[in-house]
């Protein structure tokens, strides 16, 4: 049963790295500090914690169906990723903003092949990604990858644009304060991609 195995799980956390951290959660009941907000996929495959090995704290972790950043729009509706890009920013004044990307996103790969009609609220938040998609088929013919494979990497750079339509984040970059990136993470081989200035991206060396 899923919640047995939940259940259980915390009973080994509460036993193990919860009493081996101990000092640090007693710590963390005052107060957060991170230093990085990573904007990451709901996929249950990609865990940002854990790829890069994080301990509690140090991540200010959103996570979303294909990560990705909607623009600045003050409307006055419910906008749960663009609260907690400005709760980091403004509230916990983190110093970088990470947009994380994975291999074989279900939902880029959704949005490649026409959408999620089928889905209330899963396609018109692939509305977001889809000004990508022209810069993703350019990509897909120059070296020769798939449209989900390019999309997936020209979403994030979509992404970090539309963070810089945010007075807030703009600001803080413009003033040194912040400064944003983007990488992708392949589930397979546990590679790292990172986004370099020039929208390319190259893997990061695992060695030291």
């Amino acid at each position: 049963m899923p919640m047995n195995r939940l259940r259980n799980g915390y009973r080994e956390f509460r036993n193990g790295d919860f009493v081996k951290e101990h000092e640090l959660w007693s710590e963390l009941a005052e107060g957060q500090r991170p230093d990085t907000l990573v904007i990451a996929c709901a996929d249950s495959r990609s865990d940002p914690a854990m790829i890069f090995n994080a301990r509690p704290g140090e991540l200010f972790v959103v996570r979303n169906v294909a990560n990705l950043v909607p623009p600045y729009e003050p409307d006055g509706t419910r906008h749960g990723v663009s609260a907690a890009i400005e709760f980091a920013v403004k509230g916990l004044g983190v110093s970088n903003i990470l947009v994380l990307g994975h291999r074989s996103c279900g939902g880029v790969n959704a949005c490649a092949h026409g959408g999620a009609e089928d889905m209330e609220f899963v396609d018109p938040w692939l509305d977001t990604l889809r000004p990508a998609i022209a810069k993703a088929n350019a990509r897909a013919d120059t070296d020769g990858t798939t449209l989900s494979d390019a999309l997936e990497l020209e979403g994030i750079g979509q992404s970090l644009a539309n963070l810089m339509t945010f007075p807030f984040v703009r600001e803080s970059v413009e003033a040194g304060k912040l400064t944003l990136n983007g990488a992708r993470f392949g589930i397979a081989g546990g590679q790292l991609e990172w986004r370099k200035e020039d929208g390319t991206f190259e893997h990061v060396d695992v060695k030291r």
